[in-house]
């Protein structure tokens, strides 16, 4: 599916959050450091176009701003529960591996559903089988791992497939 891009700003999404993390980085909003970001959210977003053969659409910003700080709040949890896990006793761990039964089939959705997986201390995404829809993940403590697929599902995945179209395709 093409889709239509202003001519010289083809991911002015992009192009806006790379601004906003340039200007949060330098921690200064004179003229200099607003130029910067402003040449950087244009520059690489259109030097790396060509490797973006098929983005999805962002048809809910307010719902990924939402995601965002979720996960946010789901990363500083996960520092907590896990600082407590490795000072308790190792014999009570119970790492998996689990299959988690992907929904999304868009490559990019299911890249930053990962990648959010990777982030939340105690869980990383190991690998993808593209044939049977699944994402194997490595959890450092599962008790229930249904209980896991299925707040995987509800916190990060749908609001996901909320945020970019194409992500069931």
């Amino acid at each position: 599916m093409k889709r239509r891009h202003l001519r010289g700003l083809p991911h002015p999404w992009l192009s806006l959050f790379m601004l906003l993390i340039w200007l949060l980085l330098v921690n200064d909003l004179s003229f200099a450091s607003l130029l910067g970001g402003v040449l950087l959210g244009w520059l690489i977003p259109l030097a790396t176009h060509r490797f973006w053969p098929d983005p999805p659409r962002l048809s809910h910003p307010l719902t990924l701003l939402r995601f965002a700080l979720r996960v946010l709040g789901d990363i500083v949890q996960a520092n907590f529960q896990m600082a407590r896990l490795i000072l308790g006793r190792s014999a009570d761990l119970q790492p998996a591996f689990i299959e988690y039964p992907l929904d999304v089939r868009h490559d990019f959705t299911i890249g930053l559903l990962a990648s959010t997986i990777s982030l939340t201390p105690g869980t990383v995404s190991a690998d993808i089988d593209r044939e049977r829809h699944l994402l194997l993940i490595h959890a450092f403590n599962v008790v229930d791992e249904q209980a896991l697929i299925e707040t995987i599902k509800t916190r990060y995945e749908r609001p996901l497939q909320e945020v970019f179209e194409c992500s069931t395709s």
